[in-house]
């Protein structure tokens, strides 16, 4: 049997994740597909739809779609509604996985590679997070949860933009690129996703593209050295926040997203620095294999907790194909892709998104594992 596509949907309080998941219970979209949500959800989907006194922890709706709330651990739950599946006691065809409002989403995903019995069940497609425009400057500034959420999406979908001036929603997306370039934002209505855009993402397939934003990239190249830190002299009004009795903060960048007035203040600019970032690595000299796999070995043993998500398309030496690579936190797998097109350049390219990493140490250490 093919595995079961799987999707993780995490996002700010607020920003539609239940409208979305209401959506996908209750519409006739002919999909059949189960929802695992943690039944301490602040905005818990059950008062609406589902009687919420049930001892039931399974519920059939009647569109064909499963309502599944987590009793012990996830892990568990998978295994039973795959027991049931084989058993023919139920039909999905795919999952969604709510996780609670501040929950990080890397271990839900770390549990489809490091548990067997899930891997040979389950394929996880991608993780999407929700971001209320609204409320998103305060949530970021304030709560590292809500940074680490974007840190791990593969697709971020922007709510409640129609409440917001375009200038504080271009900041926002200036400010949430420089957390995750790898990961497409789309401006969307209070979480109606058309589904289409919601399932079969591949976001963890090792697929031969490394998704950035060109222009991203771009940024990188008026400095001399292939990785400019986004924000280290920046004037986009995202990185800007003032407050009188704070004048060390961050590099120099004046950008309006991160932008907060402290009610005493005639205060100084300067930019709030996100602690989860990104940064780009590229060289068009071939890696050496073995002299990497010790590299990213030893940083991933040491900084693994802190790396929300990495991804590469790799020239190695000794092999005419592209090798690409990837990883959650300390779990990180290679494959061989297609061969290197005639004529196309080799070029190595990396992508970083993590808390605090550090920068230096990586880039260095990167450019000393090439041939």
């Amino acid at each position: 049997m093919s595995l079961i596509p799987t999707t993780i949907l995490t996002g700010f309080l607020g920003s539609g994740k239940t409208t979305l998941l209401k959506r996908v219970l209750t519409e006739a979209h002919g999909q059949k597909i189960a929802v695992i949500e943690n039944e301490f959800g602040e905005e818990n989907i059950d008062s609406d739809i589902l009687v919420s006194d049930t001892n039931e922890q399974i519920i059939q709706m009647s569109n064909g779609c499963i309502c599944c709330t987590i009793r012990e651990d996830l892990r568990v739950t998978l295994q039973l509604l795959a027991a049931k599946r084989r058993k023919g006691l139920l039909n999905f065809d795919r999952i969604v996985i709510e996780t609670t409002g501040l929950a990080d989403p890397g271990p839900v995903a770390q549990t489809f590679f490091m548990d067997d019995e899930i891997a040979e069940t389950y394929l996880l497609d991608s993780i999407l997070t929700l971001v209320d425009a609204k409320h998103a400057a305060q949530q970021l500034n304030d709560r590292q949860e809500a940074r680490r959420q974007v840190g791990f999406a593969d697709q971020i979908f922007i709510s409640k933009a129609d409440l917001v001036s375009l200038e504080e929603l271009d900041a926002l997306q200036h400010r949430l690129k420089h957390m995750n370039p790898r990961a497409p934002q789309k401006v969307v209505h209070f979480g109606e996703v058309a589904l289409s855009e919601v399932f079969d993402l591949k976001g963890f397939n090792l697929n031969a593209k490394l998704d950035i934003d060109p222009d991203f990239l771009k940024e990188d190249d008026h400095d001399h050295n292939h990785d400019h830190e986004h924000g280290e002299h920046c004037d986009h009004p995202s990185h800007q926040h003032e407050h009188a009795d704070d004048h060390e903060h961050g590099e120099h960048c004046d950008h309006p997203s991160h932008q907060h007035d402290a009610a005493h203040g005639q205060g100084h600019h300067h930019h709030h620095d996100d602690d989860v970032k990104s940064f780009v690595f590229r060289s068009d000299k071939a890696f050496d294999p073995a002299k990497l796999e010790d590299f990213l070995g030893a940083i991933v043993n040491i900084y693994g907790p802190r790396m929300l998500r990495y991804k590469g398309v790799l020239n190695m030496r000794g092999t005419e194909r592209k090798v690409i690579f990837q990883g959650v936190h300390q779990l990180m797998g290679s494959d061989l892709g297609p061969m290197w097109a005639d004529g196309e350049a080799k070029m190595s390219k990396m992508v970083f998104i993590g808390i605090d990493l550090p920068k230096d140490i990586l880039l260095q250490g990167l450019e000393q594992c090439l041939v």
